[in-house]
């Protein structure tokens, strides 16, 4: 007895009507990576303020006693109530710093979960006479492909994915470095907290907001970034303990490092902008659509 056809070996029939449903799900999947792009963009920009700001309220915190007050000197406590002040402010900035850091989790994970959706799958049994696509896989052996055609004029889906996966891994790399700053920036506010108040302790193998380590694993764990020497949940942070340490910085770093963090976060050195640029036209070239 002859079995069933594989969904993967489609009739010229069923791959007229597999194609358009592609094309739109990978217009619609492109479109997302690049709003998610875009909401990267405005979450590290914003955060970048934040830490400028952060940044300035420690140095003038930490140099108030150097500074010549002039005539406010004579005022009794003026030192102490402008640094109890500015450190307040400090900790208004770590909060503000740490929901721009869930904004990069959050454009990362969406784009992440976009590049993982390029395929497009048969519908409902392989006898249906009405033949329905989904995002879901769906019938044993259908790999949403359509057997490696190409979707609109040269390029296969999983073409499309290995730009997506090679797009996607930058900003995944970018925010490995970008968790290691906003730690070290809540540990020099700490640091400096010590003498005057107590102030929630973070450590290395903590998190950074409620929820973060099930965020950043539903991506990590793809790329299978590992490094033993951390705790579980932090493997895809795989820096070196001379680096990073067990915990916190113990000394303030001089202004010409805070200075090199703030530099760093700008530079974004892990995200290469004219490879993504070339990654986007060649998608906008072959689906002949602009991507907004």
């Amino acid at each position: 007895m002859q079995g069933s056809p594989s969904p993967n070996a489609q009739s010229p029939a069923s791959t007229r009507l597999w194609r358009p449903a592609a094309q739109r799900n990978l217009r619609n999947v492109w479109s997302k990576i690049v709003g998610q792009k875009a909401a990267w963009i405005s979450a590290s920009s914003k955060a970048l303020k934040v830490a400028s700001s952060l940044v300035n309220a420690h140095l003038s915190s930490r140099y108030m006693s150097t500074m010549d007050l002039g005539i406010l000197k004579e005022i009794d406590g003026i030192c102490d109530k402008a640094q109890l002040k500015l450190l307040h402010q400090q900790e208004e900035y770590l909060c503000k710093l740490r929901s721009c850091y869930k904004d990069l989790v959050d454009a990362v994970l969406h784009m992440f979960n976009a590049s993982k959706s390029m395929r497009t799958y048969v519908k409902g049994s392989a006898g249906s006479p009405l033949v329905e696509f989904c995002n879901d896989f769906g019938l044993d052996g259908d790999n949403g492909d359509g057997g490696g055609l190409a979707i609109f004029s040269s390029l296969s889906v999983q073409y499309f994915e290995n730009l997506g996966e090679e797009l996607v891994e930058m900003f995944v790399l970018e925010l490995k470095i970008k968790r290691l700053l906003v730690v070290e920036f809540h540990s020099i506010v700490f640091n400096e907290a010590q003498e005057m108040q107590p102030i929630s302790v973070m450590g290395w193998s903590d998190e950074i907001y409620s929820g973060e380590f099930d965020s950043v694993k539903k991506f990590t764990n793809f790329y299978k970034i590992d490094d033993s020497t951390l705790p579980s949940q932090l493997n895809w942070l795989e820096l070196d303990q001379k680096v990073c340490g067990v915990g916190w910085s113990k000394v303030h770093p001089k202004r010409e490092v805070l200075q090199v963090y703030l530099t760093t976060w700008l530079a974004e050195v892990n995200i290469k902008n004219s490879r993504i640029e070339e990654i986007l036209s060649m998608v906008q070239e072959e689906m002949q659509v602009t991507l907004v």
